[in-house]
């Protein structure tokens, strides 16, 4: 059994500046103004139509990322109705195969610290159910059978497309103290992410402890 380490990574290609060109594009013909599309003008542009509330500007621009989480946590990812997903499937993947390394990898939950009676018995749970699954293989079972024992901490990956505008709601919700911690765990760097790649779009979300 192999333990690992969450992760979100935006694997769109990504150039902010034409990102908030093409928006103020699209979004000036609201008012007729085109007029004043100058050089420098989209990021003002943006940043005022974020202010006033119209959001439905920045929907014009998608962004895919790519997230590495358990499958507890992929739940919560697909329940955002604005997006696409594409995602690991453990109906059709066969972990007992060498293309797995013939082992099941579980995501290392951020609220237990290694060496702790807590983690040393959520690392004896899911070895447990990785050896149910395995004999389950063995007794004759395809992979959507014997996926039933399968820990909530088994990772998946899974690809979310999503507009700016979907974006800043996934991220004002994620990352908030409300947001289960290992669901902040990827989205506060996500966020990150973004507010480096994408002027203006996500620059009033804030994060506290």
């Amino acid at each position: 059994m192999k333990i690992i380490l969450p992760k979100a990574e935006i694997v769109s290609p990504i150039n902010g500046k034409t990102i908030l060109k093409h928006i103020e594009q699209c979004g000036r013909v609201c008012y007729k103004s085109e007029d004043k599309i100058t050089d420098d003008s989209a990021e003002r542009f943006v940043h005022n139509v974020i202010k006033r509330g119209h959001e439905s500007v920045i929907e014009h621009f998608v962004v895919t990322v790519k997230f590495t989480v358990d499958r507890g946590v992929s739940h919560e990812i697909v329940r955002h109705r604005l997006a696409s997903y594409s995602q690991e499937s453990t109906r059709y993947c066969n972990y007992a195969k060498g293309g797995f390394g013939a082992e099941i990898t579980v995501i290392k939950p951020a609220f237990f610290a290694e060496g702790t009676a807590g983690f040393e018995c959520w690392k004896r749970a899911c070895e447990e159910a990785e050896y149910a699954y395995f004999n389950l293989l063995k007794f004759g079972c395809i992979p959507q059978e014997a996926r039933s024992v399968l820990p909530n901490s088994l990772k998946t990956e899974l690809y979310m497309t999503a507009n700016l505008r979907e974006w800043r709601h996934f991220l004002q919700l994620r990352t908030s103290q409300a947001a289960h911690p290992q669901m902040r765990e990827v989205a506060i760097p996500l966020l990150k992410q973004m507010r480096d790649m994408i002027p203006v779009v996500v620059d009033d979300i804030e994060v506290t402890d």
